[in-house]
């Protein structure tokens, strides 16, 4: 909402002749990111006017443990996996370290020290676009409006 930024998020987990994916794309007026297509490469940047060879830039995803307290740092590395053969982390490809940020946020949420993020409002809305997504699906892709919270 008034914002000239487009995010698309994407998961693709089974039945489709691709890697598994869980990422994002968000695209702007000046700068885009797309997250990696392909296990094992690095995300892109893209700047606009730049000459066309040099829009797209392959680009190192900083890790942020620093910013959690020092038990759950370890955790945002594959290394602390305890069960790398476990289908979630398998399937999910261990989300890029995101779990002791969220779990972080969360409880730091929840003892008052930060509001929540997303906050209830956000949570709602993406909680209706699923919502209005399945009631589109239920009657065959018709347009189903998604109201504001």
């Amino acid at each position: 909402r008034d914002s000239d930024v487009v995010a698309e998020v994407t998961r693709s987990l089974f039945d489709t002749a691709r890697q598994y994916r869980e990422s994002f794309d968000a695209t702007g007026s000046k700068k885009s990111f797309e997250w990696q297509q392909v296990e094992n490469e690095e995300p892109i940047l893209h700047t606009k006017g730049l000459p066309e060879p040099q829009i797209p830039k392959r680009v190192k995803v900083p890790d942020y443990a620093h910013l959690l307290p020092e038990p759950i740092r370890r955790f945002t590395q594959p290394a602390a996996i305890q069960d790398a053969e476990h289908l979630s982390f398998l399937q999910g490809g261990g989300h890029g370290g995101s779990h002791p940020h969220l779990a972080h946020a969360f409880l730091s949420a929840v003892r008052g020290e930060r509001p929540a993020l997303p906050d209830a409002a956000t949570s709602a809305n993406w909680t209706l676009v699923g919502i209005c997504a399945h009631q589109s699906a239920m009657k065959g892709g018709e347009r189903v409006t998604i109201p504001r919270f």
